[in-house]
This record gives structure tokens, sequence and C-alpha cells, in this order.
């Protein structure tokens, strides 16, 4: 992927996510969660809507002068009026007032099971992965979660993951290549960005992908001027 490529997809999904999210909804994102972080200020800064994010730092409605590709620096804690540690927000998510948590996944499946423990057998791994951190209490307890991956292949879209980590109420899932929404159980295509093929899709997918779905209206000139303000070094680019 070129750096052309790459910036053009960092700001289709940065934009599909903000516009995805809620006024006054309350958002959570945790560690390495640049793409999340960026589509939350676009979306307060651009269109308005007043969120009420937390972030793994602790800080609360933080608006950072500067954004960093690190979602733990104290850019997104200095000057916040309350904090929340960490065992708050799974309190938050428990009691039902945490509208919408981030959460990233290495393999996903059609039934929106995340994996993020290991590749092959759990006993024999090929390949440890990270661990699933709080997923497994954030996927079933938020009202949403909103799941994002910067590759999209028959790696990452399998049939049946290999572990589950965590499972719950995953509402979409962004990809470099179009949005996934779960419908009656399964995950189907329900917006295709500009410029990607409906069988570009389908064939880096390992299950059906349906086909009911919406092309995504690309970036206003308007969302492009605001991403280049809050993020005028492209921290966006760094996921992929």
């Amino acid at each position: 992927m070129s750096q052309l490529d790459i910036s053009r997809t960092a700001d289709l999904m940065v934009t599909a996510i903000a516009r995805e999210l809620r006024p006054g909804e309350s958002v959570f994102h945790g560690l390495a969660s640049t793409i999340p972080h960026v589509a939350v200020q676009l979306a307060q800064r651009c269109y308005g809507k007043d969120l009420n994010y937390v972030n793994i730092t602790g800080g609360y409605r933080m608006l950072p002068e500067k954004l960093d590709i690190s979602t733990d620096g104290d850019n997104l804690f200095l000057g916040t009026k309350c904090r929340f540690d960490l065992a708050d927000i799974f309190d938050l998510a428990a009691r039902g007032r945490l509208d919408t948590a981030f959460l990233g996944g290495v393999q996903i499946d059609q039934t929106a099971h995340l994996n993020n423990s290991c590749i092959g057998p759990y006993d024999r791994p090929k390949v440890k992965l990270p661990g699933g951190a709080g997923s497994a209490v954030l996927v079933p307890n938020a009202n949403r979660a909103l799941v994002w991956r910067t590759k999209h292949d028959l790696r990452t879209f399998v049939e049946h993951v290999d572990f589950v980590t965590s499972f719950g109420h995953v509402g979409k899932v962004f990809t470099p290549l179009c949005v996934f929404e779960k419908r009656q159980g399964l995950l189907e295509l329900s917006l295709l960005y500009p410029g990607v093929s409906y069988e570009e899709v389908a064939q880096n997918t390992g299950f059906p992908i349906g086909s009911r779905y919406q092309v995504m209206e690309p970036p206003s000139q308007e969302e492009l001027q605001c991403l280049s303000q809050i993020d005028p070094d492209r921290v966006r680019d760094s996921e992929f």
C-alpha cells in the first residue's frame, strides 16, 4: 500500500467512524487506538457532537491541543475535570452507562467473535497475541462495541476464529475497504468505501458478506479541512 493509499484509507476510516458516533453518547477507547481517537475528535470538533469522551488515561471530555500516536499520553489527561480509573470504566459498562466502546480484533468471524489471544490451537499456538485486556468485559457490557482493524484479508476475516477472546454487543466493524454491520447475529457488508468494489471485499473475506449495502459518501472538503486542523501531522496514518 502506497503512502497516498494509506492517507486516503485513513481519512475514509476516520470519517466513517466519526459519522457513526451519536451526539451526547458516552464513548471509550483504550491503548493503541489512534484511528478511533482521531474520529472522536472529528466528531466533536467538526460535527459538534457533544460526546462524553473517556479514554484509557482516565481523562474525561478532553480536547487535546496536539494529537500524538500514543493514546496513553498526558495530552489526553491534562486539564480533565475528573478522573476515571479503568475499574470505573468497567463498572460504567456493567451498569449500562457506557454507550460505545472501541475495540480491535486480530481475527474476526461472521458471528462477530473477536480473537486477540492466539493463532492456532490454544495449547500449541502458532502465534501468541497480546490478549484481550478489558475486551471480555467491555464487548458484552457496553451498549455497543465498534471494532476497527486496519487490515482486511482472509487471515483477519475468517469463517471461525481460532479462539474466542470476546463476544457480545458488536455493532459495526470498520476496515480499510468497508464497514460491516451485525444483522440478526451475523456481520454483513453495510458500507462500501468509494473506489472499492464488492468483489474485492468478497474475495478478502472468509464468510458470505450479503448484498445489502450502500456506497459511502466521500469526505467533504469541510471534513478534510477539519481533519487537517485536528491532525496536521497525520498520526492517523500510523496504524497502517
